[in-house]
């Protein structure tokens, strides 16, 4: 019978049909059970724990509550499941599931940190310990593909790519944006490629203010990641592939002093179209030969007023065609100093580029990236720190996942089909029990994956 603690609600779908009563009584039970496969995670590649490390603990030993490894812990592992706002704290307060992650008791517990302990954690981080943080989250990647791959990999890609933070406040350093037509912060985010793996593994996000140039901070960034790179890999080749905005003097000779191959996108200028000139005239007719979109491939030197010496120049000369519209000219430079011809170096090499998009998509959408509303600069800085390292979570599991029903999900569809996963728990002396439902669509993908990451049968 329910009782004033219990809600109960009562469907009756057919006149003569039993009545079907929903009641919520069952305690020490959770809708986030699947998140144990990101603590395995965690635990083997002891993130949480390295980065909450590098967090200075100012407070006074014998009124601490909730441990700094606890409150980083709370926050990414929140993050992960979908609760992107630290007002989600109270509804997580005594679940048991998010107690455990933290590795506190799930049932004896003490409750979980309230939302204002949660924002004074984040508003508390200082620049130094961002830094740290950023290394140590980059280090953590690194070197768990370096053991995957045992030191070998004879290429490594590295991408950068800005995206747009939408800001609707007075955020520290938010600024309009006429490209993007809002008010926002620019972060960048920097992606690791393998070999001829697909997979684009995010290494460092830094948060920049909205009208901040694509190239702010990129050259520190691409410094200090290929140094660590070429230290726990066995003389790889580093190729670094940008977008138009990262096109400038200084970005150009750092890449040639750092000795790698670059590929990176220029906007176009009357010289470069000018020199495209015969090869778009070539693609003209081509195109209205037949009437499709068509493209052609050439290659020129070239050194703006700003540039000491000249480069090679990719050019795809590009006709574009819709039905209803005159057909469009596309011209689209590549600066590289790669050898090989200009076809393949742009459809192969450049054009790869593109997938770092859906890593964008899902931050954005899965994990929420953009949710910095803070007053604090540097506290926004810290969120998009705390979104990354649930991404990298998810990626390892994502990785995990291959050969499996789920080997092509993004994090929305991980989560929604391996986290939110209802379960009860039950404690005792010896152990701790997850009774997980046994017409889980997903069981089989489940104990794949939950062996992958430490689980014995």
């Amino acid at each position: 019978m329910a009782t004033e603690c219990i809600a109960q609600v009562t469907f009756k779908f057919e006149p003569k049909g039993k009545p079907i009563v929903a009641t919520f009584d069952t305690e020490h039970a959770s809708s986030d059970g699947g998140a144990i496969l990101l603590k395995g995670i965690d635990t083997q590649l002891g993130l949480t724990k390295r980065l909450a490390a590098c967090l200075a603990d100012g407070r006074q030993p014998g009124k601490v509550q909730h441990q700094t490894v606890e409150l980083f812990r709370q926050r990414v592992f929140g993050l992960a499941c979908g609760y992107a706002d630290c007002n989600d704290a109270a509804r997580l307060a005594d679940d048991p599931i998010h107690k455990l992650l933290v590795e506190r008791d799930p049932i004896a517990g003490a409750a979980l940190a309230s939302q204002p302990t949660l924002s004074r954690f984040e508003n508390a981080v200082g620049r130094r310990e961002l830094l740290a943080m950023g290394h140590g989250l980059a280090d953590t990647v690194v070197e768990h593909h370096r053991r995957r791959l045992k030191g070998r990999a004879t290429r490594i890609t590295i991408d950068l790519d800005p995206t747009d933070d939408p800001t609707h406040g007075q955020q520290e350093l938010t600024f309009f944006n006429g490209h993007y037509d809002t008010w926002c912060y620019l972060p960048v985010v920097a992606t690791v490629t393998f070999d001829d793996e697909a997979d684009q593994y995010a290494v460092a996000a830094v948060l920049r203010p909205g009208t901040a140039p694509a190239s702010l901070g990129a050259c520190g960034l691409l410094r200090r990641l290929i140094r660590h790179l070429r230290a726990e890999f066995r003389s790889p080749t580093i190729r670094v592939r940008l977008d138009g905005g990262f096109a400038t003097p200084t970005m150009f000779s750092f890449l040639e002093a750092q000795q790698v191959e670059y590929v990176v996108a220029m906007a176009s200028n009357a010289r470069l179209e000018k020199r495209a000139r015969r090869l778009m005239g070539k693609a003209r007719m081509r195109s209205k030969a037949t009437g499709q979109t068509e493209h052609l491939y050439g290659e020129t030197r070239y050194a703006a007023k700003t540039w000491k010496r000249k480069r090679r120049v990719i050019i795809k000369a590009e006709v574009v065609r819709h039905p209803g519209r005159d057909p469009k000219n596309n011209p689209r430079f590549v600066v590289t100093n790669l050898p090989g011809a200009p076809q393949t170096i742009y459809e192969q090499i450049y054009c790869q580029r593109g997938d770092v998009e859906n890593r964008l998509k899902e931050l954005h959408h899965g994990l929420e990236m953009d949710r910095t509303s803070c007053a604090r600069f540097l506290a926004n800085q810290f969120r998009v720190l705390l979104t990354l390292a649930a991404y990298v979570l998810f990626q390892e599991l994502q990785r995990r996942a291959q050969g499996t029903a789920c080997a092509d999900a993004q994090v929305l569809t991980l989560r929604e089909r391996l986290i939110k996963l209802a379960v009860w728990v039950e404690c005792s002396v010896r152990r701790i029990v997850l009774h997980l439902p046994m017409s889980f669509p997903w069981l089989r993908t489940w104990r794949q994956l939950a062996r992958a990451v430490g689980a014995t049968s």
